[in-house]
């Protein structure tokens, strides 16, 4: 059986130039085999044309996930020749870039398998359950003619496996489908195999859910609140650009993440995550994220990422707003669809809060610049990370949040976030032209009526201390502070293979003034073994100012360190209503959320 969308292109009459075919025969060796196509004299490349060499090259990233993966590290066995089975001189010109002698030949097939044995919604994964494949992961582009359309027909190894996409099939023929050209091969994740495929409707739209994976999810509970998601944010934007979409759902052992298409989204999560109440609303969270890209990233995105150069990075200062305000609408989202209360957002706004405000790095990294460096920071962590640098996920949803609270306060309710996003939609995402830094920061001065310059230069280009407090109270909130029990050692340290490990050790915190080290073993305090479980509650034993013996493996040295204890550190940070709030207060708190603040 194979679904696919047939909609909003249509195929065209005749077999384009460039087709590809995947197979896989032998699925416990998780290799994919493709074969390529190119009947290079029907291609509109002159460069081609002139030099009678056909050019190759695989994407080393994928649109939405901003990290150089350099895909090609998985493709083997690769040949070429030409219709008559002749094989074609071929060379490897960069990590990326095979190039093709095509002289005398009017087709040119290539053939090459791709190992895929990791399950992540980036990139490719095969086994004895289901096939899964990105493009930018699995296919050659050819330079010069990324527009031409691309046709991909899939082998199914086994005769119950069905094939879902967002790409429109082929009439009348076997498994075969049409992408209008590279972008949209790239935008279009395939699932083959034995999941569960669930239809809905929603504004007279048609939606699938294709599941893989055992575990707890619930489709009949799952999609009623889907659903509300996809109406609510419908509403908001004024109608949904598409007329059909497909959520790609894998429960897995302990994955999680999200990636945006144009058409489809895929999900990963842990496949017992569905029926704990906390757990659930944070995959309804993950739904409202990935949907709501649908307008803001994939149509409403920056000017950097308006054409996609898929050999190198794409730098923008911006993706504080294309991930960092979606990431705050994906806790409102659900909120305003009626899948959790208001205290459960404070509550998660709260936990928000409290990971920023832990996270030393938002001293030392703006927030445009870590949207400019997520390609050698924000995927590639090491220990010294959480000191010198801030997500733009976590702090571009605390900006949108003040930027919401302060728009609302001066207007009263009558604008707010919600209006940048719409104006933002009209401007730039109906028509998919690329927004500039300058523009973006425009369309919010002309809906907030205030110059933020100083905004910007303090909270997105600085690393002055974002006023949550501050906005907070205009609403009849306040944040609550909650200290640990125990003196703060500056460090934290977990168990690794029978032994404690220090994973962090905070700038200019004790352990670091004391002269331990990211990756010293920890063995005694004043002589007596502690292990990671037992830190905190050996600690109580101790006032802020007392003086620690702390010994630890330092490179397999026996080393003994004087630690001076500070004062308890914040261990959670809660969002609570103000005692006695004014009417002021209460209406732009009822304004904002839709209800009073004595429910909480």
């Amino acid at each position: 059986m194979t679904e696919a969308r047939m909609l909003p292109i249509s195929p065209t009459i005749t077999a384009p130039a460039i087709q590809y075919k995947v197979s896989m025969p032998d699925l416990e060796s998780h290799l994919f085999e493709v074969s390529l196509s190119v009947r290079v004299e029907e291609l509109s490349s002159s460069l081609l044309q002139t030099s009678k060499k056909l050019d190759l090259k695989m994407p080393v990233w994928t649109p939405g996930s901003y990290l150089i993966r350099e895909y090609t590290k998985h493709l083997q066995d690769f040949c070429a020749y030409s219709e008559n089975e002749r094989l074609l001189p071929w060379q490897k010109l960069s990590k990326n870039h095979w190039q093709i002698e095509t002289l005398g030949v009017s087709e040119v097939i290539v053939q090459y398998k791709i190992f895929a044995n990791e399950l992540t919604v980036r990139t490719n994964h095969l086994d004895s359950t289901h096939g899964y494949f990105n493009g930018a992961a699995l296919f050659f582009y050819i330079p010069e003619c990324q527009k031409n359309h691309i046709r991909v027909k899939v082998i199914s190894p086994l005769p119950d496996w069905q094939i879902t996409t967002s790409l429109p099939r082929i009439p009348d023929t076997e498994n075969t489908f049409e992408a209008e050209d590279f972008d949209t091969l790239v935008d279009s994740p395939f699932e083959v195999g034995s999941h569960q495929l669930y239809q809905f409707q929603v504004q007279g739209k048609r939606h699938q859910l294709a599941i893989w994976g055992k575990g707890n999810a619930e489709p009949e509970k799952l999609i009623p609140d889907i659903q509300k998601i996809i109406a609510v944010e419908a509403e908001f934007f004024g109608g949904l650009p598409y007329e059909e979409y497909l959520f790609i759902l894998h429960s897995s052992s302990k994955g999680f993440g999200g990636l945006e298409h144009k058409f489809s989204c895929t999900l990963n999560y842990p496949r017992f995550g569905f029926r704990d109440r906390e757990k659930r609303d944070r995959f309804m969270q993950l739904v409202a994220h990935e949907f709501f890209h649908l307008w803001n990233v994939k149509r409403i995105r920056p000017k950097a990422l308006e054409v996609f150069d898929y050999e190198q990075e794409n730098y923008t200062p911006s993706l504080w707003f294309s991930e960092g305000t979606t990431s705050y609408y994906d806790l409102l989202i659900p909120l305003r669809a009626g899948i959790y209360d208001v205290q459960t957002f404070l509550k998660e706004l709260g936990k928000e809060i409290t990971l920023l405000l832990k996270t030393i790095g938002r001293k030392v990294q703006p927030v445009s610049e870590s949207s400019w460096d997520a390609w050698i920071k924000l995927y590639r962590r090491d220990t010294n990370s959480n000191n010198c640098q801030i997500s733009y996920y976590l702090k571009g949803s605390m900006i949108s949040l003040l930027l919401d609270l302060l728009i609302r306060e001066k207007h009263q309710n009558q604008r707010s976030l919600d209006d940048v996003m719409r104006q933002m939609w009209d401007k730039f995402g109906k028509p998919e032209i690329g927004f500039t830094p300058k523009q973006l920061k425009s369309v919010i001065e002309e809906v907030a009526e205030l110059d933020l310059g100083d905004f910007f230069t303090w909270y997105i280009d600085g690393v002055d201390e974002l006023p949550i407090e501050e906005y907070l109270k205009y609403f009849g909130l306040q944040l609550k502070k909650d200290n640990n029990k125990w003196p703060d050692v500056g460090m934290n340290v977990i168990s690794e293979n029978n032994k404690e490990i220090i994973k962090f050790v905070e700038n200019q915190g004790p352990a670091q003034l004391a002269g331990l080290d990211a990756g010293d073993e920890l063995l005694a305090i004043d002589g007596f073994r502690v292990n990671a479980d037992k830190l905190s509650y050996r600690l109580r034993d101790y006032q802020p100012g007392d003086i620690l013996e702390v010994t630890v493996f330092h490179q397999d040295e026996l080393i003994t360190r004087q630690l001076t204890l500070a004062h308890p550190s914040p261990s959670c940070y809660q969002v609570v209503p103000v005692k006695n709030p004014t009417a002021k207060q209460e209406k732009n708190f009822a304004g904002w959320l839709g209800t009073s603040l004595d429910s909480i």
